[in-house]
């Protein structure tokens, strides 16, 4: 499946979205980002898989101060993927309440759906090592 160009702006802008519903505290819009099962794979902070939306909301709001309060994507990368999926890479950095601020990988699984693109898969990776631990490639 080629990717138009305008399907690569919306999925670009669809990943965008994510990060000013979330800050803004607009948990009542992740429809328009995620699928209503979304899978949300927190594994790398321990806290597993998230499944579903109410589940996402409810985590999110679980976490409460805990939660970032500015997330910044960047480095969005799209390839086409078989059955009408496509794979999204971006990198995320995520701004604390004590000024701190964390890196992490997104890699989402996009789906079309009839009111446009949507996150049916999303694993975030913490970002924790230089180089992803390499030391060598010789």
């Amino acid at each position: 499946m080629a990717l138009t160009l305008e399907d690569r702006l919306a999925i670009t802008e669809l990943i965008a979205l994510h990060g000013h519903l979330v800050d803004e505290g607009e948990l009542g819009r992740l429809h328009e980002v995620f699928t209503q099962d979304v899978e949300y794979d927190l594994t790398d902070f321990g806290q597993g898989t998230v499944t579903g939306l109410p589940e996402l909301v409810g985590a999110s709001l679980a976490l409460g101060a805990g939660n970032p309060v500015a997330h910044h994507v960047t480095n969005v990368v799209i390839e086409a993927a078989a059955e009408g999926r496509v794979r999204v890479r971006s990198k995320g950095l995520g701004i604390r309440t004590d000024g701190s601020c964390g890196s992490v990988t997104y890699e989402d699984t996009v789906v079309p759906m009839g009111a446009g693109w949507r996150i049916a898969r999303r694993r975030v990776s913490a970002r924790r090592v230089p180089l992803n631990g390499t030391r060598s490639v010789l």
